[in-house]
């Protein structure tokens, strides 16, 4: 019989209700503004000598809020610079979201920003039926190449767009995170369809390695409260059950004995530290910018 456990992606306003509830109780978007504050100006240093605009391409730009905050650095390296900010975003909400941010955000007088509503894919595709190469400084994929069915052939696309001195920064899981362990353990048992793989920064470094990419390598240390994930029939819990295993309504769908084991190995070392009475799941991210 086939298993009643669809995919999370399958189901656009429960992912977001589940990734809203992911950023809200993990120190995701605070482990990232950390790095952007302080490690962010040493990457860009060079991106825009000498020029009159700086581009940037925005794959996967989410409702944003990282995106303005890349931007603000990007200001403050180079005053007065025209700054062209091209989004690909396939969700219509998260560009919605993304222009009333825009909209109540002083000083962006000298950023143009564009909107794609497309996914990363869809817009390569145009490019190339369009036959336009356009190039930029700066190409950023935040948290998004889960979302993309060839990751090593992305990566090679939106590498080949990069002027000289630019940069592509890639933010995904660390291969050290607790979803390395889950990925690599029930990956296989769960309800992926062609929307979402399992990639970290482990696969990533095989990756570049093999393509013989030089790249610099950053850890950013997160993680993300699952207590309520143990407390049956918490609303809340259910939500984030779904988006760390990417199923949608995993409690309820899934096999009794794949349940089991997987609210077991949730509490386990590999995967999140009890502290303060709280589970606490490893969230751990890595940053990778590649060079031209």
């Amino acid at each position: 019989m086939a298993s009643p456990m669809r995919s999370l992606i399958s189901d656009p306003a429960r992912y977001l209700q589940s990734f809203r509830l992911f950023l809200a109780n993990s120190t995701e978007h605070q482990s990232m503004q950390e790095f952007m504050e302080r490690q962010l100006p040493s990457v860009i240093a060079s991106i825009g000598n000498g020029k009159s605009a700086i581009n940037i391409l925005s794959v996967g730009g989410g409702a944003g809020e990282i995106d303005l905050l890349i931007l603000s650095k990007i200001q403050a390296r180079y005053p007065g610079v025209t700054i062209n900010n091209d989004v690909i975003e396939p969700s219509a909400d998260q560009i919605s979201k993304y222009k009333e941010r825009v909209a109540e955000t002083s000083n962006l007088e000298n950023v143009k920003f564009t909107w794609h509503e497309e996914t990363a894919y869809e817009y390569e595709s145009r490019m190339k039926a369009e036959k336009q190469s356009k190039k930029w400084d700066f190409i950023h994929m935040i948290q998004m190449l889960y979302y993309v069915k060839d990751v090593p052939a992305t990566i090679r696309y939106f590498h080949s767009l990069l002027e000289a001195q630019a940069k592509l920064l890639i933010i995904l899981v660390s291969g050290t995170s607790g979803w390395e362990t889950l990925w690599k353990k029930y990956g296989s048992s769960l309800p992926l369809d062609d929307l979402c793989s399992y990639v970290s920064s482990a696969d990533l470094k095989k990756i570049l390695d093999s393509a013989g990419l030089k790249y610099q390598l950053h850890e950013l240390p997160s993680h993300m409260d699952i207590t309520s994930c143990f407390v049956e029939g918490n609303k809340d819990g259910e939500l984030m059950l779904d988006f760390l295993t990417e199923t949608c309504e995993f409690s309820k769908t899934a096999p009794p004995e794949l349940k089991r084991q997987v609210m077991e190995e949730l509490r386990k070392p590999e995967c999140s530290q009890k502290r303060d009475g709280k589970v606490l799941f490893n969230n751990n991210l890595s940053v990778i910018v590649i060079e031209q």
